[in-house]
């Protein structure tokens, strides 16, 4: 059978999505492989998000096919969703697939090499195109193919978006909100605890308003509230995260569950993409920056010690550096744990991308402020980090370090990344306190503080 390479670009959905055409194609006979070079299929799963991410898609498949061209060519995925047959002509590729056709993959994949083996034709051109929409597509995402030892898995519980910011392409690319039933995202959970998963992370593009248009609330608890205490009862699991949520989706009964729920890691990642009313505005955020305060104030006061992280956009289509400066005021005042600042990018689609020419904020002054912001962000988070150094944290050790594979690696519940010597075989896939010894660039290293 054909050996088959997937590159994957973009958030955790892409990851989980990626993960979940991986098992279909192992189902089916074919053979996975790390790299593009002995592949007979080259798929990369694409992100929209930014420009950037889409010219690395379209670049990586051209030096693909420059060294040699495979079997079969294709794009999954956000760019797949919003270029559709586009892409075909431009990267000359035989397979392009939308976000809510990825059980279809592998049948596309048989399909292409039946026709190619047919002709034995060079020339012949056959492509697939299906960026349709599919009913009921949020319940395919649902198998796992974990490596030896894995603790962590993400765990889809629904697609799409309804917020519609004006920045953002995902509601176009992913489609309306849909949830899968609790009852199946508990089973699966269970599945993953019975091969040793510890950790589970539920995905949703916005994942705090999941079940709102499908499910009832019960007992004063929306569906997410209600998923949240099923899987919590899972035995196995000892930490549950969830990501991205949105503002609007943190109500009373969200908050109240941190302080019921221990599981729940002491971590919450929430997008506040600008510290100025205006622009928020101008972005289609449904609260102030005083709401949003207000939001923060809440939740470390219910789970004390709860690591804080966001999103956040310099530069956005009438950016004035007054509205720039609350920003940054915003970020001196609630002092997130760290933050991934990002420069406005026109993505085509959405309604920020056809604002007029003279709202649009020059390139050299989104960098000014990209790199200023980040700046402030590191003279808060880093001597939070400093503050840690001779103290003990508990950490799930995910394996070897990435940077050194000599050494491995674990993340606190709060999310910070902890870098040890250690015993691969005793250590992997295990929760351990680790007594930190030094800080360095958003990483802790410490000594495993093990009992006997």
């Amino acid at each position: 059978m054909p050996r088959v390479h997937i590159k994957t670009y973009g958030c955790q959905m892409n990851e989980r999505d990626t993960e979940q055409v991986s098992q279909m194609f192992v189902e089916r006979g074919y053979t996975m492989t790390a790299t593009d070079t002995d592949a007979d299929v080259v798929l990369i799963n694409t992100c929209s998000v930014r420009d950037q991410a889409e010219q690395k898609a379209l670049g990586k498949m051209g030096m693909v096919r420059r060294r040699r061209i495979p079997l079969v060519t294709g794009f999954m995925g956000c760019m797949a969703q919003s270029r559709g047959s586009e892409l075909v002509d431009k990267a000359s590729v035989d397979l392009v697939v939308g976000t809510q056709k990825y059980h279809r993959v592998v049948d596309y994949v048989d399909e292409i090499i039946r026709k190619k083996e047919a002709t034995l034709m060079d020339d012949e051109r056959f492509s697939i195109v299906d960026v349709e929409e599919e009913e009921q597509s949020q319940n395919t995402i649902r198998d796992h193919t974990l490596k030896e030892k894995q603790a962590s898995a993400f765990v889809s519980i629904m697609q799409g978006c309804n917020m519609k910011c004006t920045f953002c392409i995902v509601p176009y690319t992913r489609g309306e909100e849909r949830g899968r039933p609790i009852a199946d995202i508990v089973e699966e959970v269970k599945r993953l605890a019975d091969r040793g998963v510890k950790e589970v992370t539920l995905l949703g593009q916005i994942v705090n308003l999941y079940g709102r248009h499908e499910f009832p609330a019960f007992d004063g608890k929306s569906p997410f509230v209600q998923l949240l205490e099923a899987v919590h009862e899972v035995p196995g699991i000892q930490r549950i995260r969830f990501t991205s949520p949105h503002p609007i989706g943190y109500k009373k009964d969200l908050i109240e569950a941190f302080t019921y729920l221990p599981k729940l890691a002491e971590h919450v990642h929430l997008p506040v993409q600008s510290g100025s009313d205006a622009i928020l505005k101008r972005m289609h955020r449904p609260y102030s920056t005083a709401k949003f305060t207000e939001l923060i104030q809440r939740i470390r006061a219910a789970r004390p010690g709860i690591a804080v992280t966001t999103d956040v956009i310099v530069g956005f289509p009438g950016e004035t550096e007054e509205n720039y400066l609350e920003t940054r005021k915003l970020f001196e005042d609630i002092r997130f744990d760290n933050a991934f600042v990002f420069r406005y990018s026109k993505r085509r689609g959405t309604p920020a991308a056809e604002m007029e020419d003279a709202l649009q904020v020059p390139e050299k002054v989104k960098e000014e402020r990209n790199q200023d912001l980040l700046a402030l962000v590191n003279s808060i988070a880093l001597p939070m980090y400093d503050a840690l150094v001779g103290k003990e944290v508990e950490i799930l050790c995910e394996g070897p370090s990435k940077t050194n594979s000599e050494r491995l690696t674990g993340r606190t519940g709060s999310n910070r990344i902890v870098v040890f010597d250690g015993n691969p075989a005793r250590h992997t896939g295990e929760i351990f306190k680790v007594r930190i010894t030094e800080a360095g660039h958003f990483t802790l290293f410490g000594d495993p503080v093990l009992t006997a």
